[in-house]
């Protein structure tokens, strides 16, 4: 049952990240919050194994840093 998770958890988190990064009228700093909070929201249900706090905070980690990171981006 923890790989059927798992893939799910990366089929939906691929899927949210191509549709950021294809967003053409959202900013590069949107672009970089949105990617980073995919990719918190992974890390942070794969470290948790699964759990809904440790989805949202990573979500929550990986959209500040990824805001930080699109701020020098031009």
């Amino acid at each position: 049952m923890k790989t059927v998770q798992k893939l799910a958890l990366s089929a939906v988190a691929t899927v949210v990240l191509l549709g950021a990064a294809g967003c053409e009228n959202m900013s590069q700093r949107d672009k970089s919050m949105a990617i980073g909070a995919g990719a918190g929201a992974v890390g942070g249900a794969v470290l948790t194994g699964g759990s809904a706090l440790g989805t949202v905070g990573g979500a929550a980690v990986g959209g500040v840093i990824g805001n930080e990171v699109g701020k020098n981006k031009k």
